[in-house]
């Protein structure tokens, strides 16, 4: 079942609140965030309407109808409902078996949305053979799994298939990032490279999907002057529902990061927080008292509005 509230700004907030611990590494288009509450997923888009999709959506959208009325008691709740069957076939429309069923290499990254950690970009080569084994273990179903679920099963998948992976820690991207080169233009590189990297070992592919974060013809223009560009590339929007070769390639992808996200905590003995909260302001600020800066720009990444927030949190502090 799908349901979809309008809500105020002031159940927005709310929400953005509530579910800050809750949100999935990526955001849909024109969202806020994109979150997991038990049976249901919950979108909550810059418009304000929010949408619950899954078995428990009726009782999840009637608490924050609820929370809706209480803050705004002279509006009444705009409520639309759509039947789970309709949504279901809708999905499978989506699905171009020609790319589904076929061998295929598929590119993704992690890491772009979070402050602390760096981003990790894979490209995936699964088999037909491939197919039937890796939807057993839940990649048909990729954004839907958890942390602990991905540090499960992916040593299995790595040990399955060919992959290949970049690791560009947050010093790296600070030292590359500029008014000329956006967090878009560096990963259209690093896509770059692992589908070269990749596809330059004649693994007989019959598709390349990239899961696409630019028009294609934004992507390329980032590419250039490079020397060596791959271009026989098919863009997918949400292509991690579509291709199993993006979907793993994500699933690896996140392994590495939260892999190299603890190995961070563990060094500085701080739980650093993922994501790019209120929370991670406050520990990015007691990185710099205990580190000093030069260690927040080893680890963060340092253009993102959170590092202003950091610095007003740290000269509040020495007024105080």
């Amino acid at each position: 079942m799908t349901i979809t509230l309008k809500i105020s700004e002031n159940t927005k907030a709310k929400m953005i609140e509530y579910f800050e611990d809750k949100k999935r590494t990526k955001t849909p288009a024109y969202a806020i965030f994109q979150a997991d509450e038990e049976d249901t997923v919950v979108t909550l888009y810059q418009s304000g309407k929010a949408v619950f999709q899954g078995v428990s959506a009726d009782v999840d959208a009637a608490m924050w109808k609820q929370m809706e009325k209480h803050l705004n008691p002279l509006k009444s709740v705009e409520e639309t409902r759509s039947d789970s069957k309709d949504k279901k076939e809708k999905v499978k429309e989506d699905i171009n078996p020609i790319y589904y069923y076929s061998s295929t290499i598929g590119s993704d990254e992690v890491g772009t949305g979070d402050y602390f950690g760096p981003v990790v970009v894979t490209s995936a080569f699964v088999k037909k053979e491939d197919i039937t084994y890796l939807e057993n273990l839940g990649l048909k179903d990729s954004k839907k799994l958890t942390d602990e679920k991905i540090l499960k099963i992916a040593p299995s998948i790595v040990e399955r298939i060919t992959y290949n992976s970049i690791i560009l820690t947050n010093l790296e991207y600070n030292n590359r990032y500029s008014s000329d080169v956006n967090m878009n233009k560096i990963k259209a590189i690093l896509h770059n490279k692992v589908l070269l990297n990749l596809t330059s070992q004649n693994n007989g592919y019959d598709y390349v999907v990239v899961d696409q974060f630019a028009k294609p013809f934004v992507y390329f223009n980032y590419l250039k002057g490079l020397k060596n560009v791959y271009r026989n590339i098919t863009f997918m929007t949400k292509a991690e529902d579509k291709c199993l070769s993006v979907a793993a390639a994500s699933v690896i992808s996140r392994y590495i990061f939260i892999k190299e996200f603890d190995k961070i905590s563990k060094e500085l003995d701080i739980n650093l927080p993922k994501g790019a909260s209120d929370k991670v302001d406050e520990v990015g600020a007691l990185v710099v008292r205990k580190y000093g800066f030069d260690k927040l720009k080893a680890i963060a990444k340092l253009n993102f509005k959170n590092t202003t927030k950091i610095t007003d949190l740290i000269e509040k502090n020495n007024r105080d």
